[in-house]
């Protein structure tokens, strides 16, 4: 059985700190005591609203953590050049719409195919190990081929 590694996602750290209009609740400090307390990377998603996470956050982490990095981001030319310069361990292209409180569906890899296909290239172009959310659907599974993929559930459909 593969070793489970334990990563830690500070979104809503930053939610907190952006809410209150304050420099606190420090995403970047959250990330260090996840680090302390054993965790193996640190999650973060820029989105384009910079809802949460700012590019300053993403730049002080990726300079200072100890452990990996894993940059949630949409498909768009100005994400795919801050990943580029930054370099997190990971990249995990993720669809977004701004009415989403949270990511609800996964990206539709098969109709985007070459737009897919290239910022994966990009992105491994530049030593970063891409992962693309996904809905639990055998065409866009298909699409995306090998490589690294994560699947969205929706929790309203899961059975027990």
């Amino acid at each position: 059985m593969a070793e489970l590694l334990l990563g830690v996602n500070i979104d809503h750290i930053a939610t907190l700190r952006n809410a209150r209009g304050t420099a606190y609740p420090d995403p970047v400090q959250a990330a260090f005591i996840a680090e302390q307390a054993g965790a193996d990377g640190i999650t973060v998603h820029l989105r384009e609203d910079r809802r949460h996470i700012t590019d300053r956050d993403v730049r002080i982490l990726r300079q200072t953590l100890d452990t990996r990095m894993n940059l949630e981001m949409a498909v768009t030319e100005e994400m795919l050049a801050i990943a580029v310069e930054t370099k997190p361990h990971f990249c995990c292209l993720v669809p977004e719409k701004r009415q989403e409180v949270t990511t609800e569906g996964g990206l539709d890899v098969a109709g985007q195919r070459d737009k897919m296909r290239d910022a994966c290239k990009r992105l491994a172009d530049a030593g970063i190990q891409v992962s693309l959310f996904i809905d639990a659907d055998e065409e866009q599974i298909k699409a995306c081929g090998r490589g690294w993929r994560t699947v969205y559930r929706d929790p309203h459909r899961l059975l027990c």
